[in-house]
């Protein structure tokens, strides 16, 4: 906040669009809700998406569609856990596959027990699936991925090319991560997004990845600005916000401004024309 002004004032090549959705309702979301201890269930590993969780999926396809935000986002960001993968195609995917559209699918059918036809990849922004912006690692069964090997066959079309190892060697099975730790990786994450070229990114992921990440931002606003910036995410929530770069962390190059690259002449400002001139040659 610049001077007392309440507002700020950002060169457009320093800002990213970046809309936040958290995953549909997942089957531990409902388990979890009846009893919190059900989360330690093995049961609910990766857990997948409710017939509800499906229903909000649709929900918010048709608004991003219908207000034309669809058109707009350049990527998809997923966290690689199924709930997060199934909400990332079903929202920003293309149409349900059908005949005459030579291209792999993003998900294949019935995945998860969705008993949802495949998804196409066609006329679709990319999704890339990041580790960085996963849900809380740790002791929960529900938030461990399943190998790269079989995520590549569930969703061939998303891309996994920046996740290292086939299998989740993140997840321990008797250390949940501190909330400390997860705001620092999901620090990471948002300076990470600088080294993309997309300007409107869409980010896929988590209500406590979120949670803690989103506590360390807005300490510069109002308080009912900060408020806005950190509540809990619902389920399948979106949420649009500017991404700035204060630190010079992204390039400098912008497609809107317009240097002046003729000569220019004499170029004083009007609010020093009190200042003298500089002298014409004479004619002669």
């Amino acid at each position: 906040m610049d001077d007392g002004t309440g507002s700020g004032l950002f060169p457009l090549q320093r800002c990213k669009t970046v809309h936040l959705v958290r995953h549909a309702q997942g089957i531990h979301n409902v388990e979890g809700e009846k009893d919190h201890n059900a989360l330690l269930s093995p049961e609910l590993f990766d857990a997948h998406l409710t017939l509800l969780g499906w229903s909000q999926v649709d929900s918010l396809r048709k608004h991003v569609k219908d207000s034309g935000l669809y058109k707009k986002i350049e990527l998809v960001i997923t966290s690689p856990l199924l709930r997060t993968m199934q909400t990332a195609v079903g929202v920003f995917g293309g149409e349900s596959c059908g005949g005459g559209v030579n291209a792999p699918p993003l998900m294949v059918e019935n995945t998860g027990n969705s008993g949802r036809p495949a998804i196409s990849s066609f006329n679709c922004p990319p999704i890339l699936a990041v580790e960085y912006c996963r849900e809380h690692l740790g002791v929960h069964p529900c938030d461990k991925r399943r190998s790269i090997s079989e995520c590549r066959e569930l969703f061939p079309a998303i891309d996994f090319s920046l996740i290292e190892n086939d299998e989740d060697i993140l997840w321990k099975a008797d250390v949940r991560e501190p909330n400390e730790e997860v705001a620092a990786r999901g620090v990471k994450f948002i300076n990470w997004l600088w080294t993309r070229k997309e300007n409107e990114i869409a980010i896929v992921s988590h209500s406590g990845f979120f949670f803690h990440t989103l506590k360390k931002f807005g300490g510069d606003c109002h308080p009912i600005v900060k408020e806005e910036i950190g509540k809990h995410f619902s389920n399948c929530e979106l949420r649009s916000m500017v991404l700035v770069d204060r630190s010079m962390l992204g390039s400098e190059s912008t497609c809107s401004n317009y240097p002046v690259r003729i000569p220019r002449g004499i170029d004083l400002p009007s609010d020093n024309s009190h200042k003298k001139q500089p002298e014409k040659p004479s004619a002669d």
